[in-house]
């Protein structure tokens, strides 16, 4: 680290997310190659050699890199359709368009989404991704491509459904894998992307979708590939009343039980929204360490429910932030999931006692990376740990009359991004990407949308 080419950042609030929450008024980080060196109030140290760049961030405030743990990539070209569905009726409406994806499409639809979220402040992202119609390309390496130009860590989870409508699941028959191919595809696409190294900027974990698209073997063999492989798992769970009463027709018990049946709960599992749960879900999901997505935005565009998030962190219960598919949030931003977090969840039970705004900052940050098995690398603000930083200005219209920096950035309009690094490599300047063309991803992903919409007016 000490031969390493260093950036000094000066000047700005810091809020570093730490185990104490330190937060500096007026202070300095330095990076050092991809990892942060040091950090604290006032300038930074005299006599730094090695120091090709030094910003001067007044009115800003450094955070770490947001961190989305639950995202669908491909519905960036079905944004704006079924506006006014329940999950279940969204789900049968958005199908047999979906069905018509290919590579191109997938690729464009990556490039689209994870865009929208770098330019304002995710540096790791995931993508959950379980749609793979017959002869439609490589889909996963599309996604990791996009991901690799964009510059922004990665965990590709590789979906699979098995459990077709004639089955009794919910997507239609021609939407759907066999068991032995989800499995087989499953593991060869960890097998060529996974990196399990420390600073890795592609991880694959193990999604088979839904308790209502999968079978229960699917469920049971892919958490056993999982583990044999030394990767995470992640589903969809507890989303829905329907979902609820799906479980207990088919199987005679909720959503949690089932899981925990098919050995789907335990630290290297998360569950993406959660959002109905009992007090026993709750304490199961603490004892395992399984985590959960929580995605604001997307369980009201859905009206699925208000997840009982200040119940789980007061039990302990790993908790991260998610966008979740642009077909059920359009803005595909992550940072707007801060100040979503806090006042959706002021509408359930703790009124105002639900979440604080540093809360708030903790779950959009180190709470993401916790889930995704990444808190040891990313999602606070300390030395040693990756050169992952945003920096948010806040001293135009928007924000200079609000004193607090952290309220600000979470329950004032969306922050603009002055800078965004990925382990020390800057990403996003002035709101806008360096590493790929913005209008030229727009023009890609218009072109792509229109295609898909014209095939699956075709039938």
């Amino acid at each position: 680290m000490a031969a390493a080419q260093r950036i000094v950042i000066e000047n700005c609030a810091i809020a570093t997310v730490d185990a104490h929450d330190t937060e500096y008024a007026r202070g300095h980080v330095v990076l050092a190659g991809d990892r942060i060196e040091s950090l604290g109030a006032g300038e930074a140290p005299e006599g730094l050699r090695d120091v090709v760049r030094r910003i001067d961030a007044t009115g800003h405030l450094a955070t770490p890199g947001l961190v989305n743990t639950h995202h669908h990539f491909y519905q960036w070209l079905t944004r704006g359709l079924a506006t006014d569905h329940s999950l279940f009726d969204w789900l049968v409406a958005l199908y047999p368009v979906w069905a018509r994806i290919d590579e191109p499409m997938v690729y464009a639809a990556a490039q689209g989404s994870l865009a929208m979220m770098a330019r304002g402040g995710v540096t790791t992202a995931m993508d959950h991704h379980y749609v793979f119609p017959r002869g439609c390309g490589d889909l996963s390496g599309a996604v990791v491509r996009a991901a690799r130009e964009t510059g922004v860590r990665l965990t590709l989870a590789r979906g699979s459904m098995d459990l077709g409508e004639s089955d009794g699941g919910l997507p239609p028959d021609f939407a759907v894998e066999t068991l032995e191919d989800a499995l087989a595809a499953t593991e060869e696409t960890a097998r060529q992307h996974h990196d399990a190294s420390f600073g890795a900027m592609t991880q694959v974990a193990v999604a088979p979708c839904s308790p209502f698209s999968v079978s229960t073997e699917l469920l049971r063999q892919g958490a056993e590939l999982a583990r044999r492989l030394g990767v995470r798992l992640h589903t969809h769970g507890s989303e829905t009343v329907e979902e609820e009463k799906f479980c207990h027709e088919r199987f005679g018990m909720g959503p949690t039980d089932y899981f925990e049946s098919t050995g789907w709960l335990g630290e290297d599992v998360w569950m993406a929204h959660c959002v109905h749960m009992n007090d026993s879900d709750i304490a199961a999901f603490a004892r395992t360490g399984t985590g959960v997505a929580h995605c604001p935005s997307s369980n009201a565009r859905l009206a699925a429910g208000i997840a009982r998030v200040p119940d789980l962190l007061a039990a302990g219960v790993p908790v991260g932030l998610g966008v979740d598919g642009t077909a059920s949030n359009e803005s595909g931003e992550l940072h707007t999931e801060l100040r979503n977090a806090l006042l959706v969840n002021r509408l359930g039970a703790h009124r105002e006692a639900a979440l604080t705004t540093r809360q708030a900052l903790r779950l959009g940050t180190y709470g993401g990376a916790r889930v995704l098995g990444r808190a040891a690398e990313t999602g606070s603000l300390e030395p040693g740990k990756l050169a992952d930083l945003v920096l948010w200005r806040l001293d135009t219209l928007a924000h200079s009359s609000i004193a607090d920096p952290v309220a600000a950035l979470v329950l004032g309009a969306a922050a603009p991004v002055t800078a965004s690094f990925v382990g020390g490599r800057q990403i996003v300047e002035d709101g806008r990407l360096l590493t790929v063309d913005e209008d030229a991803v727009a023009r890609a992903t218009r072109a792509e949308a229109r295609r898909l919409a014209r095939l699956a007016a075709r039938g």
